[in-house]
C-alpha cells in the first residue's frame, strides 16, 4: 500500500508517484504459484497474479494474531487486523519555491520490444518507439 497508486507498467517503474495528494491509497496485490510466474513479473508481465487499484481504507486480517510488514523501510510486527486509511489534506509539505518539479512518469518500457530491437529481429519502428 502507498500514498497514491504507484506508476505501473514494470517493476522498475514502480518507484514513481505522479503525485501525492490525491486522496487516495495505491494497493498492489501479487499472487504467484510458482517461480517462472514471479520471474514472468519482474520482467513487466501483467499476469493473473498482479492486480493494482486504490482505495480509501484497506483491511489486512489474518488467522495469526500478529503478521510482519514493511512501513517505510522498517521491518515492524503488527496485530490484526491492521487497518490502513488515507486521511487527504492532514500532512502539509513545505519546499523552496526554487524547487525542480517532478518531469512527468515515462511510458513502461517494453521489454520484448527492446528485446528484439537488440537482437536485430526488429526490422521498422514507428513514429516516437524504439
Amino acid at each position: 500500500m502507498s500514498n497514491n497508486p504507484y506508476q505501473g507498467g514494470d517493476i522498475a517503474g514502480l518507484g514513481r508517484r505522479a503525485r501525492l495528494d490525491g486522496g487516495v491509497l495505491g494497493v498492489l496485490g501479487v499472487r504467484v504459484a510458482s517461480a517462472a510466474q514471479a520471474a514472468g513479473l519482474l520482467r513487466g508481465r501483467r499476469g493473473p497474479g498482479a492486480s493494482s487499484l486504490t482505495a480509501c481504507e484497506v483491511v489486512v486480517d489474518s488467522e495469526a494474531a500478529e503478521i510482519r510488514v514493511g512501513v517505510d523501510g522498517e521491518a515492524l510486527t503488527l496485530r490484526t487486523p491492521v487497518v490502513c486509511e488515507i486521511r487527504p489534506g492532514v500532512l502539509r509539505v513545505r519546499v523552496p519555491p526554487h524547487t525542480r518539479r517532478l518531469a512527468p512518469p515515462r511510458p513502461p518500457l517494453d521489454w520484448r520490444r527492446l528485446w528484439r530491437l537488440a537482437s536485430g529481429r526488429l526490422t521498422r519502428a514507428g513514429p516516437g518507439r524504439l
